[in-house]
């Protein structure tokens, strides 16, 4: 699995660096979670800290007056969340693990997200850092309506180092939803990897 994730980030990570160019302001709307968890999880807190990360977001985002969505991959999640938020859920994907995981599954889930049309969007994962460390984290994931939202000139600025071919405003949606399944991809083979690092510690111990 490490061999799997390593080679797909030189494929994930250039479009990520692409959408991170764009300027990015902190307003105030609708958040939505997409928490990415395991189907299996023997391994103490890295389900469980996915779903505490996903918590305190939805409840600090309720306690600014903002809305709070939920979305849910793997069981786990799925279990550790829906007591406590199961009237904010709009989408969860169950047995993502059932096939092995290849980038049209991401496609399948990065579809369904874009469906939702999120004002803002955070992932909540785990990040691999080593065979020994790992990190939950919940990250920014820039949505089409921020993109639309932002100052032209400033977008033009950012995008122009680049060629399309359709004009970009032409084959952007599409790309949106690219940019979605290659972070979707991405982290949930981090989130794979993190969790094997895991075990080989709880065995260790």
């Amino acid at each position: 699995d490490e061999r799997r994730m390593r080679t797909a980030m030189p494929f994930v990570q250039p479009v990520q660096q692409l959408f991170e160019r764009l300027p990015r302001e902190d307003k105030p709307g609708a958040m939505s979670f997409l928490a990415i968890t395991s189907d299996k999880g023997l391994c103490g807190g890295i389900n469980s800290s996915v779903a505490k990360i996903t918590r305190f977001g939805v409840v600090d985002e309720e306690a600014k007056g903002n809305t709070a969505k939920v979305m849910v991959m793997g069981n786990k999640g799925i279990g550790a969340l829906k007591r406590l938020f199961g009237d904010r859920f709009t989408y969860s994907f169950e047995e993502c693990s059932k096939q092995p995981w290849g980038f049209g599954a991401a496609s399948i889930i990065a579809e369904q997200v874009a469906a939702t049309n999120p004002a803002r969007l955070k992932l909540c994962s785990n990040k691999f850092r080593s065979l020994v460390s790992y990190e939950t984290v919940a990250s920014d994931c820039v949505t089409i309506q921020e993109a639309q939202s932002m100052d032209k000139a400033e977008f033009s600025k950012a995008m122009d180092v680049y060629s399309f071919e359709p004009s970009i405003y032409e084959v952007w949606t599409d790309l949106h939803e690219f940019y979605y399944a290659c972070v979707i991809h991405g982290l949930y083979l981090e989130g794979v990897v993190s969790e094997q690092s895991a075990r080989m510690g709880a065995m260790e111990n």
